[in-house]
């Protein structure tokens, strides 16, 4: 039976299979053999990397092989997305401006790219896998009309390739992202849920302030007194749980601390006002959620949208927007549209839409902040985000450790925060401290009642805080490494400055000759405090804190032949020097 089903998936997804433009041409180009449907031509840029174009009437497809020798990982920007090596009869991946991003990478041992490759055009069917008659790696990216492919075997770190290709999406465009959105945040989703209230929001901001965090993102439960979670609700978006909101804005200013609130774009409930009116422009029925999914190929729901959410800062002062659910427009057979309809695709209504938005808010607040989250997560939506958040795995340190370094690899401008962070009151502080040092490449958000912390629990929180905005400008903004994505990143490394920045999630040992560095920061996520240093040579001033923040060692350490530091879970190793150098 197995069998039976691989042959129907292979029948299906075959890419030999002639398209619209004709039957697949060889091209061969410095030594990669191609098959290409429609118009073909290629480069080959200063780095060695291909750059594969295809035209035609109808679907083009370029698909090539490699010998899949050495492979560890295959990795993507989805959700769960980076592991196993799948099947050539696997489905393939469909990516669209909603969902998704069109890049993957060929990992090999010592975390080559063996092949990473990204298309020009966000929305591609992208296929991938092994050949099990040959041992070959195939690949192949479809599309309707003109598309292009980048294709980059230089075998260099994959996070290089991936950079690289985040810089070509990026190219000729400028990035707009203010530095509030790189702060950490409160949360109210996992902490309140739909519990909204001022008083609430207005406490927990005022306490986060004091723990270093600058802005709160008030979630969904604001614009209804309903508490059964559904969506039937969405669509007017009146304040029914902040009255007088503008005056409770203010308060929440005063204190110092920014403010966004939650809106899930796509959804008109039908218990909402707006129902009897917009009911009709449906691109998809979202029944179990009590509501639909609005088409924004339509004026009229663009402009009831845009009014909506931009009343948010032009009327109560908000600092920015959480817009959630954009990967709802991602419907793979949207209906036709009807003569109301303005726009061709729904891409195109969504871009507008986006678009508009942001104009309305950044015209009253230029520095104004707007989160995304995955799985949208596409180059073509960075023209109207701000930040990017991993998808939601409550109380799961390693998969948000996954997901925010998978988005970081290919988010190129855009600031990168991690899911919310929660924990049971009784967590002890060395793994609330893990929970942040997971994210350390990242932005944290924090959702738990701050009012029932311990003491201990807010000196971690406040500890690594003050970590995160110390060394922003290496965790966030500097060359990320992350190593092993098929063992899911158990050392990743930060490089930015002279400074150089590692957080350890296994008894790895850590090396530190590779870059020169005046300041090594070590984080210990891991129960083994035994920290090894190796490849370094020369004197440092050592300091250990634990996760709280407290000092527990400090001395001069001799680098030369390895050292062994004791760094308790949870804690700190700081290693200086007068001068760069190399370990």
């Amino acid at each position: 039976m197995e069998e039976t089903v691989e042959e129907t998936v292979e029948e299906i997804w075959e890419p030999h299979a002639p398209t619209a433009s004709g039957r697949p041409r060889p091209l061969t180009v410095e030594g990669l053999d191609l098959l290409v449907t429609g118009t073909a031509t290629a480069r080959t840029t200063d780095e060695g990397v291909v750059e594969v174009t295809a035209d035609g009437e109808g679907e083009v497809r370029i698909e090539w092989r490699l010998p899949c020798v050495d492979a560890t990982a295959f990795w993507t920007p989805d959700p769960k997305g980076t592991g196993w090596l799948p099947a050539a009869w696997s489905a393939p991946r469909r990516v669209t401006l909603a969902r998704g991003a069109p890049v993957a990478a060929l990992v090999g041992t010592g975390d080559i790219a063996i092949c990473a490759f990204a298309a020009d055009r966000p929305d591609v069917l992208a296929g991938a896998g092994v050949l099990e008659e040959t041992g070959e790696f195939r690949f192949w990216v479809q599309a309707t009309g003109r598309l292009t492919v980048r294709i980059d075997t230089s075998r260099r770190h994959f996070a290089r390739c991936l950079a690289a290709i985040a810089g070509w999406w990026w190219a000729d465009r400028e990035a707009s992202v203010p530095e509030a959105a790189r702060l950490p945040a409160y949360s109210t989703w996992y902490s309140l849920h739909q519990d909204i209230s001022p008083e609430a929001v207005e406490t927990q901001a005022a306490l986060g302030k004091e723990l270093g965090l600058d802005s709160i993102i008030v979630d969904d439960g604001w614009m209804t007194a309903d508490r059964t979670r559904g969506y039937g609700h969405c669509g007017d978006w009146e304040p029914v749980s902040l009255p007088d909101t503008a005056a409770h804005v203010r308060r929440v200013h005063d204190l110092g601390v920014r403010y966004l609130l939650w809106y899930a774009l796509p959804f008109i409930g039908r218990d909402s006002a707006a129902w009897e009116r917009l009911g009709r422009y449906a691109l998809a029925d979202a029944a179990h959620m009590g509501a639909i999914v609005a088409d924004p190929r339509y004026p009229v729901v663009r402009e009831h949208l845009t009014e909506r959410l931009a009343r948010a800062v032009e009327e109560w002062g908000m600092d920015g927007l959480k817009i959630d659910f954009v990967d709802w427009f991602g419907v793979e057979n949207p209906p036709a549209a009807g003569p109301e309809a303005d726009c061709g695709t729904v891409a195109e209504g969504l871009e507008l839409l986006l678009a508009e938005i942001r104009r309305r808010i950044t015209a009253v607040r230029p520095q104004a902040m707007i989160e995304f989250r995955q799985p949208y997560v596409s180059p073509g939506l960075w023209p109207y985000v701000t930040m990017i958040r991993a998808t939601d795995c409550p109380l799961s340190p390693a998969e948000n450790r996954q997901r925010t370094i998978d988005t970081r690899l290919v988010a190129g401008p855009i600031a990168v925060h991690a899911d919310m962070l929660m924990w049971h009151p009784a967590e002890p502080p060395e793994q609330i401290a893990c929970h942040l040092i997971n994210v350390l490449f990242s932005v944290p958000q924090i959702s738990v009642d701050l009012a029932v912390q311990t003491p201990e629990q807010r000196e971690a929180i406040a500890f690594w805080l003050g970590v995160f905005r110390e060394h922003l400008g290496t965790l966030q903004l500097g060359e990320l490494r992350p190593a092993r994505p098929d063992l899911g990143y158990p050392l990743v490394t930060a490089v930015g400055g002279d400074t150089v920045a590692v957080a350890r999630y296994a008894p790895w040992p850590v090396r530190i000759g590779s870059d020169p560095w005046r300041t090594l920061l070590v984080a210990n996520a891991d129960a083994d405090p035994e920290v090894r240093l190796v490849g370094g040579g020369g004197l440092a001033e050592a300091v250990v804190h634990d996760a709280r923040g407290r000092q527990v060692r400090q001395g001069t350490i001799d680098l030369a032949g390895g050292a062994v530091v004791p760094v308790p879970r949870g804690g700190l190793l700081t290693l200086r020097r007068a001068e760069p150098g190399r370990g």
